[in-house]
């Protein structure tokens, strides 16, 4: 392989494994946060029977939304059934059926949280429309619970390849500028 074409290849190796990435058991999908709250068309009396069936049988924390809490609002039930919506999706796995509350309810990346009114997130990874994760404590950042499977820690295999790949580099070509090999 002539010199020019192979310091090129070897370059873009070296980007590639420069690059950061890691698995985290998620096929290389990063977590993302997700909520799961009430739909803007959604009637306001379906809303209230799955608020009432979350807070009931369903046994999601609707201490929040009772009157005194940091989420209560009587006259926005959209809200309030969000609140209970998503407690409701975060103790019952991040799936598709703990968020659907007779197709009232739909999962989102975008923070519903509103003035003192803090909606605990869920990390999963999200990959072709279905999703797995963990659920963080409430009021966690994303990096507050990552570990060495989410990316936050680096660990020697990662820099193994590096390594390897400017070694390969150094030995490649000899001070006068002849590749080898």
């Amino acid at each position: 392989m002539p010199r020019k074409e192979s310091f090129v290849f070897s370059l873009i190796i070296l980007i590639i494994t420069l690059s950061p990435f890691c698995d985290g058991g998620s096929g290389g999908i990063p977590p993302q946060e997700l909520w799961c709250v009430a739909k803007n068309n959604a009637e306001d009396s379906a809303l209230q029977d799955a608020l009432n069936w979350a807070c009931g049988p369903g046994g999601a924390d609707c201490g929040p939304i009772q009157q005194g809490g940091p989420c209560y609002d009587a006259s926005n039930v959209l809200n309030t059934a969000s609140f209970a919506f998503n407690d409701y999706f975060r103790k019952h796995g991040l799936t598709d059926d703990s968020c659907n509350f007779n197709n009232n309810a739909a999962i989102t990346t975008l923070n519903p949280s509103h003035d003192n009114c803090k909606f605990p997130s869920s990390m999963a990874a999200v990959s072709n429309g279905s999703f797995s994760g963990s659920v963080p404590a409430a009021g966690s950042r994303p990096n507050d619970n990552m570990n060495e499977n989410d990316c936050s820690k680096v660990s020697w295999s990662w820099w193994f390849w590096p390594l390897s790949i400017i070694s390969h580099l150094l030995l490649m070509v000899s001070p006068s500028g002849v590749v080898y090999g």
